[in-house]
């Protein structure tokens, strides 16, 4: 049993005489979620790891008014936890306590600006979110595109577990690279270069689900054709398999039963499915060499069913080709646990 890096526990006296906080809200697309944590400098070397004092959840609302006092909301309980009033703090206003905000949330995403453009699913053209919240909390607030936010989550929870299949973990190389697959509503990456996020030169980083490699060329949302998001991301998964949700853990166990009246179909969909994300693997791979890619996300909460099949596929691709075969792929990879909220986690690791 692989253990992470994540500690749930109320602040002790030892503690709140160095400690300052951080919130982290993840916003989604039903609910948002916020958590408080400590400010551990060596979380992201794999030093302690994250240490969460609280969390909490609430509904999302669509409109940009609506969002905005959720999110209010949640860094409001977050501030005014048991656990934040446990850290001392000379300040009077107990504002001291706090490193302040980062919030994650789908969307293009203008971090230097702290605006977020088209939450499609909250009905959102337009939000400056930063200072919106920054002005009700009185607190810094930074935000970050979701994905990159669960990839910083995700590498300070396998922080220190250096010994991860092959060498997965946090590495003290000077160059050290990890990618965090998110297979969620849609497909997309978050990259880290020494524990650091690489944003690129106008935040399209790790955008790999709108490269379009497919053969079917399906219509994707983005105007392009035949997207990797079309055939692996959640909503292209339900279109091809409808009749379960979540689609993928019925897709696997009926390609596996030649029993199933629904094989031959269910054998096509998981094809399609474990092609696309062998093939963003591929990707990553060979633009960015990463020493270990994360997979998280929605569609990973099958756990590892979903993981055999995509090594049974990268074996296959192992055996037609000597390239793909150097790279070791299946030795790169590692599922992020499901029940961990690593999407909060790495806002408030960001603020």
């Amino acid at each position: 049993m692989i253990q992470t890096n994540i500690v749930v526990s109320p602040a002790t006296d030892a503690f709140a005489k160095t400690a300052r906080l951080r919130i982290g809200v993840d916003v989604g697309g039903t609910k948002i979620e916020g958590v408080l944590v400590d400010a551990d400098e060596h979380a992201l070397r794999g030093g302690v790891g994250v240490r969460v004092l609280d969390s909490v959840r609430v509904p999302a609302r669509r409109g940009e008014r609506q969002v905005v006092e959720d999110v209010s909301t949640v860094v409001n309980a977050m501030m005014h936890s048991e656990a934040a009033l446990h850290v001392s703090d000379d300040n009077d206003s107990g504002m001291s306590r706090f490193v302040g905000v980062g919030i994650g949330t789908p969307g293009r995403v203008d971090s230097a600006a702290g605006v977020v453009e088209n939450i499609a699913n909250l009905d959102v053209s337009r939000l400056d979110i930063s200072n919106e919240i920054g002005a009700a909390c009185g607190l810094s607030v930074r935000v970050e595109n979701d994905v990159n936010a669960a990839a910083l989550g995700a590498y300070a929870l396998i922080g220190g577990n250096n010994h991860i299949g092959h060498g997965a973990g946090i590495s003290d190389d000077a160059d050290d690279t990890v990618a965090f697959l998110n297979l969620g509503t849609g497909l997309a990456a978050g990259i880290l270069r020494n524990g650091r996020l690489d944003h690129g030169s106008s935040g399209v980083v790790g955008e790999i689900g709108h490269i379009p490699v497919e053969r079917h060329r399906w219509q994707c949302p983005c105007g392009q054709r035949g997207c990797l998001e079309t055939a692996a991301g959640g909503g292209a998964i339900i279109r091809q398999w409808p009749q379960a949700n979540p689609p993928m853990p019925d897709v696997l166990a009926k390609a596996s039963d030649p029993s199933s009246p629904d094989y031959e179909l269910a054998v096509g969909v998981k094809q399609t499915v474990i092609g696309a994300i062998a093939d963003a693997i591929d990707i990553l791979a060979v633009t960015v060499d990463p020493r270990v890619i994360m997979i998280g996300g929605g569609t990973a909460r099958t756990g590892e069913p979903l993981m055999s099949a995509i090594q049974e596929e990268l074996c296959r691709r192992e055996k037609n080709s000597r390239f793909i075969e150097s790279l070791h792929l299946c030795d790169r990879l590692f599922l992020v646990p499901g029940t961990e909220p690593v999407g909060a986690i790495g806002a408030a690791l960001s603020a």
